[in-house]
């Protein structure tokens, strides 16, 4: 998977030094066009991996972005009641995840995510303390983390 992202980041610099300009735009160009050219010869060269681990990470992106937005729609209705009434708490979120990288992507976006902030890591590495600013339901909170990022993030890694 790295090294295919390698090649096709090389062939994206040979297009922006075949076309004689470096910009942005015609990086990513030069990018999308090797992504096809490699999609094309992807049976030949046994690739077909490669682009379907890269739809599953744009898959979580989209995710996250929707995750952010609907967050954050959240938590202003929230500074906006004229009565705040919140249940905070901090939760022990057991980790499926077991990798350093993902246990650390999980934990960013968790952190991200307006409303919730993680903590801490046990030194086993098997729980995850995050901080939300509504938890009325934790097991609701944990199923949702567990259906949602950490499914994603294994999905996409794995």
């Amino acid at each position: 998977m790295i090294g295919l992202f390698l090649v096709n980041i090389l062939m994206a610099l040979a297009w922006a030094a075949v076309s004689g300009s470096f910009s942005a735009v015609n990086l990513l160009f030069g990018f999308l066009l090797s992504t096809a050219v490699l999609y094309l010869i992807r049976e030949q060269i046994n690739t077909g991996g490669y682009f379907t681990r890269s739809g599953k990470v744009v898959s979580l992106a989209v995710m996250f972005v929707y995750e952010l937005v609907l967050s954050a729609w959240r938590v202003a209705r929230i500074v906006t009641r004229p009565k705040i009434v919140l249940q905070p708490g901090i939760i022990a979120y057991p980790l499926t995840v077991d990798r350093d990288f993902e246990i650390t992507l999980l934990a960013n976006l968790i952190t991200l995510t307006p409303g919730t902030l993680s903590v801490d890591v046990s030194d086993d590495r098997k729980t995850l303390y995050v901080h939300c600013i509504d938890v009325p339901d934790p097991e609701g909170t944990i199923a949702d983390i567990k259906n949602g990022f950490e499914r994603k993030i294994l999905e996409a890694f794995r």
